[in-house]
C-alpha cells in the first residue's frame, strides 16, 4: 500500500463538479443509474432498516429478466427489459401497476450468467426516457409512451467485441444523449441530439494495451471542468475528458497498470469526491486489487496524476458511492470500506456475512444507510455507528439481485430477476400483485 502522509488534508475547492443530470422538478426523483448527483447516494430520507414483509409495500412480476437499474421520475417508474424477445422499456406508477411497454426490436439476449440484452440503465431529463440495449438500439421514448426516435449503434458502427454483455449506460448533457462503446477494434464516443435523434458528433477512443484491456463496461461521468460541461471516461487503462460540446479529448491520465498485467476489463465506474476520483482496478475478484485516488488537477497529458495508491483493497464490478466527503466501497466479496479521498485510508472497514456468491449490484447510500444486494439476492441493509459497520439486516428477496437499489420518497426499490420490489417503513399493504 503507498499512501502519503496524514499531514495532507483534503479540501473541496474544485476544479471538477460533477454536473445534476437534470433539473429535478421532484426531490424524490431518482434519473439516472447512481441518481440526480451521479453519487451512488441520497442524504435524506427515512428508509427502512429491514426489507421484508412487515416493510413491503408490493411486489410486482416483470414481463423479462434484465440487470438494469430502474429510474423514476414524477412517482413514475420506467425500467428496461425484454418483452417476449423483444428489448423493450416498461413503465409503473407509484402502487406498482404497469402502465404501458414500448417494445423497440428484437432483443439479442445475455451472454453472462449475471447478465442479460438490457443490462445498461435508462435515463431521463424529465421530458423523455433514453434507453440503450445490447441489440444496439438507442432510443428516446416520450413519457406515455410513444417513440420520440430510436436509431442502433451495431447497424451504424459495427458489432461491439465485448467478451461479456455490454453495461455502459447512456448519460445526458445539456443538449445530447451520449454512448461510449470501449473494446477491441475501434472505440468511441458519440453524441446524439435528444430531440431528433441526429448525430451531433463522434469521436475515436483508441489505445494499444493487454488483451481484454481495452474493453471497458464503466458509464460516463457529467461533469464540470472550469465551468464548461465535460464527459469523465474510464476504460482502455485511461482517464480522458471530453468537451460536451464536440468530443475533443482535453484532459488524460495513464499509468494504471505498470506492470501490464492482461484480462483487466473496467467495469466500476469512478466515484467523484471534490477534485478526486476513486479509481478500481486490477482484479479484486481474483485477488489482485488495485486502488487509485485520481488528482483531476493534475497535468493531463497522459502521465500518471494520482495522489495515493492502494494495493490491498479494491472493487472489480460494484461502483463505489460517493457520501458526505467520503468515499464507500463494497468489494466483490462484501468487504466494506469508508475512505478519505485525500489519502486513500480506510476510514473504517468492515464485511458483510461470508458466502460464495459476489457481489454484482452497486451498493446505495441512502439516509445515512448502505443497501448492498448481494448477487442471490440477498440484500444487506448497514449504518455506520461508533466508527465501524454495523449490519441492520440481512433480507432474502428470493431471486437473483444484480441492478442497484433505488431510493425515493422513503421508498426503496429493488429489481429482481423476476420481480420489482417496493420497501417503506409506512407500507399499507403487505398484499403481493
Amino acid at each position: 500500500m503507498i499512501l502519503p502522509p496524514k499531514s495532507v488534508q483534503f479540501v473541496v475547492v474544485s476544479l471538477v463538479m460533477l454536473v445534476p443530470s437534470m433539473a429535478l422538478s421532484d426531490a424524490n426523483d431518482w434519473p439516472n443509474w447512481r441518481g440526480p448527483s451521479q453519487t451512488g447516494s441520497k442524504a435524506d430520507g427515512d428508509y427502512p432498516s429491514v426489507l421484508d414483509a412487515s416493510t413491503l409495500v408490493w411486489k410486482t412480476p416483470l414481463p423479462g429478466r434484465g440487470c438494469s437499474t430502474p429510474i423514476v421520475l414524477d412517482k413514475h417508474i420506467y425500467v428496461t427489459m425484454p418483452v417476449d424477445d423483444q428489448d423493450a422499456l416498461v413503465a409503473l406508477d407509484w402502487t406498482g401497476k404497469i402502465l404501458w411497454q414500448r417494445v423497440l426490436g428484437r432483443e439479442v439476449a445475455g451472454k453472462h450468467r449475471n447478465g442479460s440484452g438490457s443490462n445498461a440503465s435508462p435515463t431521463t431529463d424529465g421530458s423523455a426516457i433514453f434507453c440503450f440495449f445490447k441489440s444496439g438500439t438507442l432510443a428516446a421514448i416520450e413519457l406515455d409512451g410513444t417513440i420520440r426516435w430510436q436509431t442502433n449503434m451495431v447497424e451504424r458502427f459495427g458489432p461491439d467485441t465485448l467478451f461479456w454483455d455490454h453495461g455502459t449506460s447512456p448519460v445526458l448533457t445539456s443538449e445530447h444523449v451520449v454512448m461510449t462503446r470501449m473494446h477491441k477494434g475501434e472505440s468511441w464516443l458519440a453524441a446524439f441530439d435528444k430531440v431528433s435523434g441526429k448525430l451531433a458528433w463522434k469521436v475515436a477512443r483508441n489505445y494499444k494495451v493487454k488483451i481484454e484491456n481495452d474493453h471497458g463496461y464503466a458509464t460516463p461521468l457529467v461533469i464540470s471542468r472550469e465551468g464548461e460541461e465535460a464527459l469523465l471516461l474510464w476504460g482502455a487503462e485511461r482517464i480522458t475528458i471530453h468537451s460536451a460540446k464536440d468530443g475533443n479529448m482535453i484532459w488524460s491520465c495513464g499509468g494504471f497498470n505498470p506492470d501490464q498485467n492482461k484480462l483487466w476489463p473496467a467495469i466500476a465506474t469512478p466515484s467523484i469526491v471534490g477534485d478526486i476520483a476513486l479509481v478500481a482496478y486490477g482484479r479484486n475478484d481474483k485477488g489482485s486489487p488495485l486502488l487509485y485516488g485520481v488528482d483531476l488537477r493534475g497535468k493531463g497529458d497522459g502521465s500518471p496524476s494520482f495522489k495515493w495508491k492502494r494495493t490491498d483493497v479494491s472493487t472489480f464490478v460494484p461502483t463505489p458511492v460517493a457520501y458526505q466527503d467520503s468515499f464507500y466501497m463494497v468489494g466483490d466479496q462484501g468487504k466494506v470500506n469508508r475512505l478519505n479521498p485525500s489519502t486513500g485510508e480506510s476510514i473504517w472497514s468492515g464485511a458483510f456475512a461470508k458466502s460464495r456468491k459476489k457481489f454484482y449490484a452497486s451498493p446505495l447510500v441512502a439516509g445515512g444507510k448502505i443497501y448492498a444486494p448481494r448477487e442471490d439476492g440477498t440484500v444487506f441493509v448497514a449504518q455506520e455507528k461508533d466508527g465501524k459497520l454495523e449490519t441492520l439486516s440481512e433480507n432474502e428477496l428470493g431471486e437473483s439481485v444484480i441492478g442497484s437499489p433505488v431510493p425515493s420518497a422513503n421508498r426503496i426499490l429493488i429489481r429482481g430477476e423476476k420481480h420489482l420490489f417496493c420497501y417503506s417503513n409506512e407500507a399499507q399493504s403487505n398484499e403481493t400483485r
